[in-house]
């Protein structure tokens, strides 16, 4: 079923996943269009953003947010058009991000809204490189990673929607750039499209011995979105003082038990002390949301320049959301994933 003005899809969560989420975990209706009250708008969903912080919210583990409830809509950022304004800051027409979930329809009082160009050409972009994703890359780098000419910059993720960009934007800092990802058409990519200096694919058995080899000269950066072996084969490569930016850790999130094998956390303690290590997590819009001004200062003249280059995984239609969802966390998606749900503009 296309979008339309009269009916509202939705996907909410039906049950809690244990380990992978499933297609059972969701449930797609359909409900009434709001109207908007005094002091709000309607907002329509033209692109939708799926990310890996999502499964966290599936969990009811305590956590920096609350989880989605039962029945309720599932969270995440989007695009979209304000269909109907009852808001003096916002006109009908207005192209805006919005933290408007896995639906087509909801209603904003217009807190948290950060208006798009109407005309912009890719609208989507305020989702990725524009947006979270994009903020995320610049403010854990710059701001944590504090990255300096000639230091060793290893990221993991390298060609998502995060890593993709902290990996060029370390180029442009002057870095030499070791990428991490999960395929050679990836690291294929990685090196020859996005400027990575080298890039590994983390499946490979001697991934250790190949990061040493690439790394002679130690980390001193090394932007985390994954864990487990990716970080074991990074630690003992960190030079003191290094700085380790923690995003996420993807390989943990459909964990249901304590990984297999030693304790680790001696070992990583150890390294952190005698190697006075930085190690630092941050949540980007909590701890970064008033800096988005310095942020699109740099990001934007990148884009335009080309300095910067950016790519997306479109998957048309709401109703594939749980299913591309549960891709991303298998690493299936290349690029930043996005699903188009419905037309800019609706006849």
């Amino acid at each position: 079923m296309n979008q339309t003005r009269n009916t509202n899809r939705q996907v909410t969560l039906a049950s809690r996943p244990h380990g992978a989420p499933t297609p059972d975990n969701f449930k797609f209706v359909e409900t009434a269009v709001p109207t908007p009250a005094d002091g709000e708008v309607l907002l329509r969903t033209i692109y939708l953003s799926l990310d890996p912080y999502m499964r966290g919210r599936m969990s009811d583990a305590k956590s920096y947010a609350e989880p989605v409830a039962i029945g309720d809509v599932m969270v995440g950022g989007s695009v979209c058009r304000i269909e109907e304004s009852k808001n003096a800051d916002f006109e009908k027409g207005d192209l805006v991000v919005a933290f408007g979930g896995w639906q087509d329809y909801c209603l904003s009082n217009g807190e948290g809204l950060i208006k798009l160009d109407k005309a912009m050409s890719h609208p989507s972009y305020g989702l990725g490189v524009l947006g979270m994703p994009g903020l995320t890359a610049y403010m854990g780098l710059m701001d944590i990673g504090e990255p300096k000419s000639g230091e060793t910059l290893v990221v993991a993720a390298a060609t998502g929607a995060v890593g993709s960009l902290v990996g060029q934007i370390g180029k442009i800092q002057g870095c030499k750039v070791i990428g991490i990802a999960g395929s050679q058409e990836k690291c294929d990519y990685a090196v020859n499209e996005l400027g990575f200096d080298e890039c590994l694919n983390h499946h490979a058995d001697d991934l250790d011995q190949q990061l040493a080899k690439a790394c002679a000269k130690g980390i001193d950066i090394y932007y985390e979105n994954v864990g487990g072996k990716v970080f074991d084969a990074v630690l003992p490569l960190l030079n003191p003082k290094a700085r380790i930016p923690l995003c996420g850790l993807i390989s943990q999130y459909n964990a249901t038990d304590l990984p297999a094998g030693p304790d680790r956390m001696p070992l990583l303690m150890s390294n952190v002390l005698v190697k006075r290590i930085k190690m630092q997590g941050f949540i980007v819009f909590d701890d970064y949301g008033h800096r988005y001004g310095e942020f699109q200062n740099a990001m934007v003249p990148w884009l335009s320049s080309g300095q910067i280059k950016y790519k997306e995984d479109i998957v048309s239609g709401l109703e594939n959301a749980g299913s591309a969802f549960i891709g991303l966390l298998q690493g299936e998606n290349f690029g930043k994933l996005v699903v188009h749900v419905g037309p800019e503009g609706l006849g």
